[in-house]
């Protein structure tokens, strides 16, 4: 617990909102969440408990400790309620600029004047947001991994007024949780990992949607290479195929380069459904899916 940061307000009770959440009161605070739909969270926190089994390391929060807590997470359908007494406002809402900085200012006008806001996108920076709220200063990216209490890192990067302190006591609050803080000192679209990630989702949708790799080797040599259970397609089934499509639409349109235009491949698979672990379909088959099964990578 720091001794800035007491109350977590979540807006979003989807994947990461779930995520983050429950992570968050697994560690001692407050936290509330906001979503329009009070059955995301439910479905969401059933989904990280799947992911979190999917590996053999040991998180820094059981799913015995997330299952307690769970019930401790104040569920709303009204975000005045839900940023009552919030220190820290963390966004988890769809990769869409305009939706976020639309609800920065719903929260800006409703959020107490000491809350920090911060946003999970997974590629927008905060600089470009920041000025929908009246206090840019306290504004900042704050990117969660999946699952979040596996993959215990956070991006951090200030925006354009961001005081070094709220930048400090981010950071303070990802340790206080059992994360790494990964700090970016000078904007980057797509902060510090997750750009890194970001050109191994490039490449490997490239050489899927153009036919010159099966998929399925493409994650067999990642899981021989690196020793994670799942390899790039498997990352991309759990954070969302429509996600990581909107993720790749935001470096499209800051590059307009073809080569940075995710597949029509990829859109065809979306508009059928077929999202991931979250529709039970993507590249793989939920909950049973080739990779996790022994004969995926052995003979």
């Amino acid at each position: 617990m720091t001794d800035r940061i007491k109350k977590l307000a979540m807006i979003g009770g989807g994947t990461m909102g779930a995520q983050i959440s429950t992570h968050a009161a697994a560690s001692g605070y407050r936290v509330s969440l906001y979503d329009t739909n009070k059955d995301a969270f439910k479905m969401s926190f059933e989904i990280f408990k799947f992911m979190i089994g999917m590996f053999d390391r040991k998180p820094v929060k059981t799913v015995e400790e997330l299952e307690r807590v769970a019930g401790q997470v104040e569920v709303v359908d009204d975000l005045a309620k839900a940023l009552e007494d919030a220190d820290l406002v963390i966004e988890a809402i769809p990769e869409d600029l305009g939706l976020k900085r639309k609800m920065f200012r719903e929260i800006d006008a409703l959020a107490p004047a000491k809350a920090i806001l911060a946003s999970n996108s997974s590629s927008i920076p905060i600089s470009r947001i920041e000025d929908a709220t009246s206090r840019p200063e306290q504004c900042l990216n704050t990117h969660f991994y999946i699952p979040s209490v596996i993959l215990n890192m956070v991006d951090i990067m200030g925006g354009t007024r961001t005081r070094p302190d709220v930048v400090a006591a981010a950071k303070d609050w990802v340790w206080s949780i059992g994360s790494v803080p990964l700090t970016v000192n000078k904007e980057i679209l797509g902060f510090c990992f997750n750009r890194v990630w970001r050109a191994v989702k490039r490449e490997t949708l490239y050489m899927w949607a153009e036919g010159f790799v099966d998929f399925r080797d493409i994650d067999r040599a990642w899981m021989i290479f690196t020793g994670n259970p799942r390899g790039p397609f498997g990352m991309m089934d759990a954070v969302g195929l429509d996600v990581v499509y909107g993720i790749e639409m935001v470096y499209y349109n800051e590059s307009k380069d073809p080569k940075d235009h995710p597949p029509d491949r990829l859109k065809d698979m979306i508009d059928r459904g077929e999202l991931g672990l979250k529709t039970g379909k993507g590249f793989y088959g939920y909950p049973d899916p080739e990779y996790g099964r022994p004969d995926f990578i052995k003979r």
